[in-house]
């Protein structure tokens, strides 16, 4: 994922955390009160925070991009971010000439071209995330001391990143 230069501390904060990731679970409305996931391959962070994703038209979530969530794991870290956002659909050529990458091919046969390519961009505005220690050693440790303990010992950082972009209402912008 290509990181711009983030302009607050919560978003840097976010920036360090999923940057080392290179898949998200995307999870929506599936149109009848029950939730979906999907994973999706994170292209961009940009100056303002969003996060860029290549998406299908003919998808079914791009009708219904006004409440989401982006889960992102690294279990060999122990890293686990949770953010909540709204999406946008965008259809500017120059921004998808810009983004593509060779890796998006299997899903789009005719490359940048493809007539059903668009971008999702995901704008995050609540984010909360676990950071354990990394070492495996330290984490057992700091497990078994807990079970004794009877409350987290060691377990790591926990916390919860605001306002991290203004709430706006979806919009199909082409």
């Amino acid at each position: 994922m290509k990181i711009q230069t983030q302009h607050s501390p919560e978003l840097r904060k976010l920036c360090e955390l999923i940057e080392p990731m290179s898949v998200a679970m995307l999870t929506g409305s599936d149109g009848e009160a029950m939730l979906e996931s999907r994973p999706m391959s994170p292209l961009e962070m940009d100056a303002d925070g969003a996060i860029w994703f290549f998406t299908d038209l003919r998808s079914a979530k791009v009708e219904r991009l006004d409440v989401l969530n982006l889960s992102f794991t690294d279990h060999a870290a122990s890293t686990y971010v949770s953010v909540s956002g709204r999406g946008e659909l965008h259809t500017d050529r120059a921004t998808i000439e810009r983004l593509w990458t060779a890796a998006a091919r299997p899903w789009f046969p005719q490359g940048k071209d493809s007539p059903d390519l668009a971008l999702l961009k995901f704008r995050p505005h609540t984010a909360e995330y676990w950071d354990a220690p990394n070492s495996r050693m330290v984490r057992m440790v700091a497990m078994a001391a807990s079970v004794v303990a009877g409350k987290p010992i060691g377990m790591g950082d926990h916390g919860t990143l605001t306002h991290l972009t203004p709430a706006v209402g979806p919009s199909q912008a082409v």
